[in-house]
Protein backbone atom coordinates (compact mmCIF):
# COMPACT_ATOMS: atom_id res chain seq x y z
CA UNK A 1 0.00 0.00 0.00
CA UNK A 2 1.48 3.46 -0.94
CA UNK A 3 2.53 6.34 1.46
CA UNK A 4 -0.62 6.29 3.98
CA UNK A 5 -0.40 10.07 4.43
CA UNK A 6 -0.96 10.17 -0.03
CA UNK A 7 -4.47 7.88 0.32
CA UNK A 8 -7.14 9.25 -0.61
CA UNK A 9 -10.36 9.05 2.14
CA UNK A 10 -12.14 6.69 -0.01
CA UNK A 11 -9.27 4.45 -0.54
CA UNK A 12 -8.29 4.40 2.82
CA UNK A 13 -11.81 3.69 4.34
CA UNK A 14 -11.96 0.42 1.56
CA UNK A 15 -8.73 -0.69 2.85
CA UNK A 16 -9.99 -0.25 6.83
CA UNK A 17 -13.47 -1.87 5.99
CA UNK A 18 -11.33 -4.58 4.46
CA UNK A 19 -9.31 -5.12 7.23
CA UNK A 20 -5.84 -3.74 5.79
CA UNK A 21 -5.46 -0.76 8.22
CA UNK A 22 -5.85 -1.92 12.13
CA UNK A 23 -3.61 0.94 13.26
CA UNK A 24 -3.96 4.51 14.41
CA UNK A 25 -5.11 7.22 12.10
CA UNK A 26 -2.71 10.02 13.00
CA UNK A 27 -1.05 11.14 10.07
CA UNK A 28 -3.06 9.27 7.49
CA UNK A 29 -4.89 11.11 4.38
CA UNK A 30 -2.80 14.16 4.70
CA UNK A 31 -5.30 17.77 4.13
CA UNK A 32 -8.87 15.75 5.61
CA UNK A 33 -10.62 15.55 8.97
CA UNK A 34 -10.99 13.05 10.96
CA UNK A 35 -13.69 12.22 13.28
CA UNK A 36 -14.66 10.28 16.80
CA UNK A 37 -17.76 7.88 17.22
CA UNK A 38 -20.26 7.54 19.88
CA UNK A 39 -23.36 5.11 19.13
CA UNK A 40 -25.85 4.89 21.52
CA UNK A 41 -29.43 3.73 22.10
CA UNK A 42 -31.77 6.20 20.81
CA UNK A 43 -33.82 6.74 24.01
CA UNK A 44 -30.27 8.05 25.88
CA UNK A 45 -29.60 10.04 22.68
CA UNK A 46 -31.35 13.53 23.35
CA UNK A 47 -29.31 13.48 26.16
CA UNK A 48 -26.05 13.34 24.65
CA UNK A 49 -27.01 15.32 22.19
CA UNK A 50 -27.52 17.87 24.80
CA UNK A 51 -24.44 16.95 26.55
CA UNK A 52 -22.37 17.82 23.71
CA UNK A 53 -24.09 21.50 23.07
CA UNK A 54 -22.75 22.42 27.00
CA UNK A 55 -19.36 20.65 26.08
CA UNK A 56 -18.29 21.67 22.59
CA UNK A 57 -14.48 22.05 23.61
CA UNK A 58 -14.55 17.80 24.02
CA UNK A 59 -17.44 16.92 22.28
CA UNK A 60 -17.67 19.39 19.22
CA UNK A 61 -20.25 17.24 16.78
CA UNK A 62 -19.71 17.55 12.86
CA UNK A 63 -22.45 14.72 12.17
CA UNK A 64 -25.37 12.88 13.46
CA UNK A 65 -27.65 9.91 11.91
CA UNK A 66 -31.44 8.69 12.41
CA UNK A 67 -31.52 6.03 14.53
CA UNK A 68 -30.82 2.62 12.77
CA UNK A 69 -29.53 4.88 9.48
CA UNK A 70 -25.43 3.55 9.04
CA UNK A 71 -24.64 5.49 5.77
CA UNK A 72 -23.21 9.00 6.41
CA UNK A 73 -24.05 11.69 3.99
CA UNK A 74 -22.59 14.70 5.41
CA UNK A 75 -18.83 14.23 6.31
CA UNK A 76 -18.01 11.07 4.41
CA UNK A 77 -20.28 10.43 1.21
CA UNK A 78 -21.63 7.11 1.09
CA UNK A 79 -19.37 5.54 4.09
CA UNK A 80 -20.92 3.25 6.34
CA UNK A 81 -20.42 4.08 10.25
CA UNK A 82 -20.46 0.41 10.69
CA UNK A 83 -17.13 -0.69 9.05
CA UNK A 84 -15.38 2.02 8.08
CA UNK A 85 -13.28 3.12 11.03
CA UNK A 86 -10.05 0.37 12.35
CA UNK A 87 -11.29 -0.52 15.54
CA UNK A 88 -14.52 -0.06 17.69
CA UNK A 89 -14.91 0.17 21.41
CA UNK A 90 -17.77 -1.32 22.89
CA UNK A 91 -19.25 -0.22 26.75
CA UNK A 92 -22.06 -1.71 28.56
CA UNK A 93 -23.00 -0.54 32.09
CA UNK A 94 -19.94 1.66 31.72
CA UNK A 95 -17.60 -1.92 31.35
CA UNK A 96 -15.48 -1.60 28.46
CA UNK A 97 -16.47 -5.30 26.83
CA UNK A 98 -14.02 -5.42 24.07
CA UNK A 99 -12.79 -4.42 20.54
CA UNK A 100 -14.22 -5.07 17.28
CA UNK A 101 -13.09 -4.22 13.40
CA UNK A 102 -16.42 -4.03 12.40
CA UNK A 103 -20.02 -3.96 14.45
CA UNK A 104 -22.31 -5.21 11.72
CA UNK A 105 -23.38 -8.19 13.99
CA UNK A 106 -24.12 -5.57 17.11
CA UNK A 107 -26.27 -3.48 14.72
CA UNK A 108 -29.69 -2.45 16.08
CA UNK A 109 -32.75 -0.34 14.39
CA UNK A 110 -32.53 1.96 17.49
CA UNK A 111 -28.72 2.99 17.65
CA UNK A 112 -28.16 7.13 16.74
CA UNK A 113 -24.37 7.59 15.67
CA UNK A 114 -22.70 11.14 16.28
CA UNK A 115 -19.64 12.00 14.62
CA UNK A 116 -17.41 14.14 16.63
CA UNK A 117 -14.39 16.33 15.40
CA UNK A 118 -10.96 15.13 16.09
CA UNK A 119 -8.22 17.33 16.63
CA UNK A 120 -6.07 15.31 14.08
CA UNK A 121 -7.63 17.58 11.55
CA UNK A 122 -5.63 20.60 13.30
CA UNK A 123 -2.05 18.43 12.97
CA UNK A 124 -1.93 18.74 9.35
CA UNK A 125 -1.53 22.62 9.87
CA UNK A 126 1.00 22.29 13.03
CA UNK A 127 3.10 20.17 10.35
CA UNK A 128 2.71 22.61 7.19
CA UNK A 129 4.08 25.59 9.67
CA UNK A 130 6.84 23.57 10.51
CA UNK A 131 5.77 22.34 13.94
CA UNK A 132 6.70 18.67 14.92
CA UNK A 133 3.82 16.62 15.92
CA UNK A 134 5.76 14.18 18.33
CA UNK A 135 3.53 11.03 17.29
CA UNK A 136 3.01 11.19 14.49
CA UNK A 137 7.11 11.26 13.40
CA UNK A 138 7.28 8.25 16.15
CA UNK A 139 4.35 6.47 14.37
CA UNK A 140 2.67 5.92 17.27
CA UNK A 141 -1.13 6.79 19.13
CA UNK A 142 -1.36 10.69 20.60
CA UNK A 143 -0.93 10.37 24.65
CA UNK A 144 -4.69 11.12 26.24
CA UNK A 145 -5.32 11.30 29.81
CA UNK A 146 -8.54 11.64 31.92
CA UNK A 147 -8.47 14.84 34.25
CA UNK A 148 -10.13 16.53 37.09
CA UNK A 149 -11.97 18.62 34.78
CA UNK A 150 -15.91 18.19 34.96
CA UNK A 151 -17.87 18.52 31.96
CA UNK A 152 -20.78 20.33 32.44
CA UNK A 153 -23.32 17.66 32.82
CA UNK A 154 -26.80 17.09 30.82
CA UNK A 155 -29.56 14.47 31.63
CA UNK A 156 -28.10 11.03 31.64
CA UNK A 157 -24.54 12.18 31.09
CA UNK A 158 -22.05 13.14 33.39
CA UNK A 159 -18.05 12.90 34.08
CA UNK A 160 -14.19 14.24 33.43
CA UNK A 161 -13.21 15.93 30.28
CA UNK A 162 -10.00 13.68 28.47
CA UNK A 163 -7.57 15.84 27.03
CA UNK A 164 -4.89 14.80 24.16
CA UNK A 165 -1.03 16.15 24.44
CA UNK A 166 1.58 17.10 22.26
CA UNK A 167 4.82 18.46 23.52
CA UNK A 168 5.29 22.20 21.83
CA UNK A 169 8.78 23.68 21.31
CA UNK A 170 8.69 27.09 23.50
CA UNK A 171 9.53 29.31 20.43
CA UNK A 172 6.16 27.50 18.79
CA UNK A 173 3.55 27.93 21.53
CA UNK A 174 2.42 30.59 20.48
CA UNK A 175 1.81 30.14 16.83
CA UNK A 176 0.23 26.49 17.86
CA UNK A 177 -2.24 28.32 19.95
CA UNK A 178 -2.95 30.68 17.04
CA UNK A 179 -3.32 27.82 14.43
CA UNK A 180 -5.61 25.34 16.55
CA UNK A 181 -7.45 28.15 17.97
CA UNK A 182 -9.06 28.27 13.82
CA UNK A 183 -10.13 24.88 14.25
CA UNK A 184 -13.09 25.39 16.83
CA UNK A 185 -15.22 22.57 15.21
CA UNK A 186 -12.33 19.77 16.08
CA UNK A 187 -11.14 21.36 19.74
CA UNK A 188 -10.23 24.21 18.90
CA UNK A 189 -7.09 26.06 20.93
CA UNK A 190 -5.79 24.50 24.33
CA UNK A 191 -7.49 23.86 27.51
CA UNK A 192 -3.82 23.83 29.53
CA UNK A 193 -1.01 24.73 29.20
CA UNK A 194 2.18 23.50 31.26
CA UNK A 195 2.16 21.18 34.67
CA UNK A 196 0.05 18.35 34.11
CA UNK A 197 -0.61 18.38 37.91
CA UNK A 198 -3.14 21.00 37.97
CA UNK A 199 -5.33 19.30 35.86
CA UNK A 200 -5.07 15.83 37.86
CA UNK A 201 -2.48 14.06 35.58
CA UNK A 202 -0.26 12.09 38.25
CA UNK A 203 2.09 11.19 35.62
CA UNK A 204 2.62 12.51 32.45
CA UNK A 205 4.99 8.69 31.30
CA UNK A 206 1.61 6.95 31.36
CA UNK A 207 -1.49 8.07 29.56
CA UNK A 208 -4.85 6.23 30.35
CA UNK A 209 -5.24 5.93 26.70
CA UNK A 210 -2.50 5.88 23.55
CA UNK A 211 1.11 6.15 23.72
CA UNK A 212 3.57 7.82 26.34
CA UNK A 213 5.76 9.89 23.84
CA UNK A 214 9.12 11.72 24.94
CA UNK A 215 9.47 15.27 25.84
CA UNK A 216 12.62 16.97 25.00
CA UNK A 217 14.03 19.75 27.03
CA UNK A 218 12.81 23.12 25.98
CA UNK A 219 9.53 21.59 25.21
CA UNK A 220 6.23 22.10 27.13
CA UNK A 221 3.56 19.98 27.49
CA UNK A 222 -0.09 21.08 25.70
CA UNK A 223 -3.33 19.62 26.50
CA UNK A 224 -6.13 19.92 24.12
CA UNK A 225 -9.78 18.74 24.87
CA UNK A 226 -10.35 14.95 23.10
CA UNK A 227 -13.18 13.57 21.45
CA UNK A 228 -12.38 10.28 23.81
CA UNK A 229 -13.91 12.29 26.21
CA UNK A 230 -17.75 9.98 25.93
CA UNK A 231 -15.56 7.16 26.65
CA UNK A 232 -14.84 8.41 30.23
CA UNK A 233 -18.37 9.80 29.99
CA UNK A 234 -19.61 6.19 29.88
CA UNK A 235 -17.27 4.61 32.76
CA UNK A 236 -18.92 7.12 35.00
CA UNK A 237 -22.40 7.48 33.78
CA UNK A 238 -22.60 3.39 32.86
CA UNK A 239 -25.45 3.55 29.97
CA UNK A 240 -26.22 0.31 28.74
CA UNK A 241 -24.67 0.47 25.82
CA UNK A 242 -22.23 2.89 24.40
CA UNK A 243 -20.38 1.57 20.76
CA UNK A 244 -17.19 4.13 20.32
CA UNK A 245 -14.47 4.39 17.78
CA UNK A 246 -11.18 2.94 19.94
CA UNK A 247 -9.00 5.74 21.15
CA UNK A 248 -6.54 7.01 18.09
CA UNK A 249 -8.32 5.10 15.50
CA UNK A 250 -10.98 7.76 14.15
CA UNK A 251 -13.46 7.91 11.01
CA UNK A 252 -11.52 9.62 7.97
CA UNK A 253 -13.78 12.00 6.54
CA UNK A 254 -14.14 13.70 3.08
CA UNK A 255 -14.19 17.18 4.42
CA UNK A 256 -10.94 19.09 3.57
CA UNK A 257 -9.32 20.34 7.01
CA UNK A 258 -9.28 24.00 5.62
CA UNK A 259 -13.21 23.75 5.02
CA UNK A 260 -13.57 23.44 9.13
CA UNK A 261 -11.03 26.54 9.97
CA UNK A 262 -12.21 29.82 11.10
CA UNK A 263 -10.05 32.26 9.32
Amino acid sequence: MKDQMELTPKAAREAIRNGEILKPTAGMCGGYAQGNLVILPKDLAYDFLLFAQRNPKPCPILEVLDAGEYCLRDCVKGGDIRTDIPKYRVYEHGVFKGEYTDIKSLWRDDLVSFVIGCSFTFESALIEAGIEVRHIEAKTNVPMYITNQFCKPAGFFSGPTVVSMRPIASKDLVRTIQITSRYPSVHGAPIHIGDPALIGIEDINRPDFGDSVEIKAGEIPVFWACGVTPQAVAMQSKPKLMITHSPGHMLITDIKNHELAVI
